[in-house]
């Protein structure tokens, strides 16, 4: 169980401060991911498993467990995680289809 440390801000700007430090890590994560998202459309062989269920359901129940765990909130990691999901699988789709064309030329 990891133990998330939340600074004492004191004015907004300490807030947001902290809140963009936090934003930057998110973005490089994000950016890492989408390289493995990329990965994935090159590595699978059918449109069809781009999209999978079991998957984004396994996904959704992990972030869950892990956002109880870390006392936030869980229908802000579960609606968060939906939307990148999705958002994923629309990259993951225009990937599979560039790359499938390309192949095909």
């Amino acid at each position: 169980m990891s133990t998330v440390v939340v600074q004492h801000c004191d004015t907004m700007a300490d807030v947001r401060r902290h809140i963009d430090a936090l934003d930057d890590r998110i973005v490089a994560l994000l950016a890492e991911r989408s390289g493995y998202v990329a990965q994935a459309a090159r590595i699978k062989q059918r449109a069809d498993q781009v999209y999978d269920q079991a998957r984004i359901d396994f996904i959704i129940d992990r972030v869950r467990a892990q956002a109880r765990q870390a006392g936030a909130p869980e229908a802000v990691m579960e609606a968060t995680y939906r939307a990148m999901i999705a958002a994923f699988i629309e990259f993951e789709q225009g990937e599979f289809a560039r790359l499938k064309e390309g192949a095909g030329s």
